[in-house]
């Protein structure tokens, strides 16, 4: 019985090989599929055409990147950190510091860094229209134009000066125990101004007119994907700095004081659906205008009952008030073939939570999510 077993054993790999080889009976059994079928196999084994990529905001993890391979996951969207290269003080815009870290992605990590998420010359001096932004923007031009030379095409930036991200709960309890990032404007909204005092909508809309009107022609010039992230929370005000780029039509006033392909945004769409839009009519409005240059892919429930919400939950992919097989329906029809990453997540059973909204095992659980979705979009074609 033994021998036998052994005998079937050899010759079914037998058999195996010969298929995988191209010849013999399973060459001969199964018809070569038409150019559409095998154009559109490749596009799903590749994501859609889309870029999946991971964030390493913390450095690259082993787990975490060994894992994101193991998916077929090869993008990296990190900052310019000298350390992953083993670089002390060096300067972060300069081409040969930025030359060495993504080289070090690529040699030490089997990644490609394609997207910077949190450019390091761009502050507050710039953002609140303080002394010191003509030389914070010529940082920033000048970084730009090194990022290009290295290879890198994508800047994810924010217009949230001193107060950026921020949650009110980092312990929600969710779905089976999974822990959940969560933001109530009742907790925060009496708190003290901060050093700045009040920060008027006009204030930041001067600003970031003036940035825009100096960077964007350089942009252009080196065709630089400059990807505004809305403000996280939306909301107007936190702590008397006031947000302007928390609505839709806040987007669309930014797209057309310098209007340029270049200026564009990052399709985060839990903050767009919590503003009180239809995120895939949202895609396709600005995949018209071709400025989609990055995606967090991401779901959320509100909690407050009004839109714009001031109290909601990041949820799990799968449970959200987002449609997000019409959201990646909509990235696929108009051509989006950029970076797109998950964005936040739960914290699940076993992982750490020092880092909340970016558990390691509540990735893996988007990146199947995502990957699904991808296939069902190629697979069925344009839809519009």
């Amino acid at each position: 019985m033994k021998d036998n077993r052994r005998n079937f054993i050899k010759k079914g790999a037998a058999l195996a090989a010969l298929a995988a080889s191209g010849g013999g009976l399973a060459n001969a059994a199964q018809p070569l599929p038409s150019a559409k079928a095998q154009q559109r196999l490749s596009e799903t084994v590749q994501d859609a055409g889309m870029e999946m990529s991971e964030a390493y905001f913390w450095g690259p993890d082993e787990r975490r990147v060994t894992l994101a391979k193991q998916l077929n996951v090869f993008g990296a969207v990190a900052g310019v950190n000298p350390r992953v290269a083993g670089l002390e003080n060096a300067v972060p815009w300069h081409y040969e510091t930025i030359k060495a870290v993504k080289d070090a992605w690529k040699e030490k990590h089997g990644l490609n860094f394609n997207v910077v998420e949190g450019p390091p010359t761009l502050g507050s001096k710039t953002k609140l229209g303080l002394d010191g932004r003509d030389e914070e923007i010529d940082n920033f031009i000048a970084f730009m134009k090194n990022l290009k030379r290295a290879g890198i095409d994508v800047i994810c930036y924010n217009w949230m000066p001193v107060i950026s991200w921020a949650r009110t709960d980092n312990e929600r309890k969710g779905r089976g125990g999974a822990l959940m990032t969560a933001f109530n404007y009742d907790d925060v909204k009496d708190q003290p101004l901060t050093e700045y005092g009040e920060v008027s909508k006009e204030t930041m809309w001067k600003n970031l007119e003036y940035f825009l009107r100096a960077v964007v022609p350089e942009a252009e010039k080196i065709e630089m994907k400059l990807a505004m992230h809305p403000d996280d929370p939306q909301v107007h005000n936190i702590r008397g700095i006031s947000r302007i780029m928390n609505t839709a039509d806040n987007f669309r006033r930014m797209l057309d004081i310098v209007k340029s392909p270049y200026n564009g945004i990052t399709m985060c769409q839990g903050n767009f659906a919590l503003m009180g839009v239809d995120i895939p009519a949202l895609i396709r409005e600005f995949g018209k205008r071709d400025v989609i240059h990055f995606v967090h892919f991401r779901n959320v429930q509100d909690l407050s009952g009004v839109l714009p919400s001031t109290h909601f939950v990041e949820t799990f992919h799968d449970e959200g008030m987002i449609d997000m097989y019409d959201a990646m329906q909509a990235y696929y029809d108009i051509g989006f073939r950029g970076p797109i990453r998950p964005d936040h997540v739960p914290t699940m059973a076993g992982d750490s939570n020092d880092h909340p909204g970016y558990s390691t095992i509540g990735a893996q659980f988007a990146f199947g999510y995502m990957r699904g979705l991808m296939t069902g979009v190629a697979k069925n074609g344009r839809k519009a």
